[in-house]
């Protein structure tokens, strides 16, 4: 049973079981069907936040449960008190736990000197912040404590994911360069001299994950990764490639001035690159598509739903993690401010 099958990471893990033999039940609220799996995944509704529905789903048991959506303890709590129904687990987490031994991590960032600095790359072995209540970070960690402490009576892969690309994302972060290329913008700035990394995840690299650990039932925690990091000026560059358009790119020494121009979603000032050894090791992990080559299904989906409208409507958490980023008055205005 895939949780959360119809999401940007579902869909393709639901497709990836499928090819590789499980009868897969895909259960989400919307009970919707993706054009890619394969006509035997058994479609259902579910809404997660009802325990008694969830154990409907699970009914007499089920050999695996894939959990896109989890997102905190009581979620953990969820799957555990159903440890007698499920074979083994696998559950989505984020690289968003990680801190740098020095209390900094994703929930300082916005903190003068806040920002982590992380070895390069980050193992799974990295210190992580307290689990607790309070933010995203702090949930996932919590979630992650409760199936560690239940590891005895539920065998879980935890998948640390980083930042997630490909179509379907609530989150798309090639928007940035896509909308300025469809926008007729052929001239752009880079801050940190476009060279900040930021590790993708691709979709299609995570069911990749989730397809191996599913038939090496376990307890771990692995990174979940792409198998490369390139800098933003080499995603701009191969988004413009994609596209077929030719970009003039300034590229700035420091930080993004005045907090919005040359910032982009993967604009960091120090690299935020993850060990994805242990995959390897353990799994026998190898990446299904490179990033350059993912990147011509994202541009064709970005391009269709931008045809539905504002941006800002289309994609609203977008729009709220980053509001200034199509400010082109702004842009325009820096040269003669500087």
């Amino acid at each position: 049973m895939v949780i959360g099958a119809s999401g940007q990471i579902g869909r393709p893990v639901v497709a990836a079981l499928a090819r590789d033999g499980w009868e897969v039940t895909a259960a989400s609220r919307g009970g919707g069907r993706d054009e890619s799996w394969d006509a035997g995944v058994r479609v259902v509704r579910l809404d997660r936040s009802d325990d008694g529905a969830l154990a409907a789903v699970v009914g007499g048991g089920c050999d695996l449960v894939v959990d896109m959506v989890a997102y905190d303890a009581s979620h953990a709590r969820q799957l555990t008190s159903l440890a007698d129904r499920i074979g083994s687990a696998v559950v989505i987490s984020s690289v968003s736990v990680y801190e740098d031994g020095e209390g900094r991590g994703f929930d300082t960032t916005g903190e003068p000197e806040g920002f982590p600095v992380y070895p390069v790359p980050v193992p799974e072995s990295q210190p992580v912040v307290a689990p607790g209540a309070a933010t995203y970070s702090t949930r996932k960690a919590a979630l992650e404590h409760e199936l560690r402490d239940a590891e005895a009576v539920l065998p879980t892969t935890v998948l640390r994911a980083g930042a997630v690309h490909g179509p379907h994302s609530p989150l798309p972060r090639e928007l940035y360069f896509v909308k300025r290329n469809l926008d007729g913008r052929r001239r752009r700035v880079l801050a940190y001299r476009g060279e900040s990394r930021f590790h993708p995840a691709s979709a299609r690299n995570i069911a990749e994950l989730v397809r191996l650990a599913a038939a090496r039932p376990g307890s771990r925690v692995l990174n979940a990764c792409d198998g490369e990091t390139p800098t933003v000026a080499e995603i701009g560059a191969a988004i413009d490639a994609v596209m077929g358009v030719e970009t003039e790119t300034t590229l700035l020494d420091g930080p993004p001035p005045g907090g919005t121009v040359g910032g982009t979603p993967w604009s960091v000032p120090l690299p935020v690159v993850f060990d994805m050894s242990a995959a390897e090791r353990e799994l026998g992990y190898r990446p299904v598509v490179s990033y350059p080559d993912s990147l011509p299904e994202t541009v064709e989906w970005l391009t269709g739903a931008l045809r539905d409208g504002d941006w800002r409507e289309r994609f609203p958490v977008m729009a709220g993690a980053y509001p200034g980023t199509f400010d082109y008055a702004a842009e325009d205005a820096w040269p003669a401010e500087a």
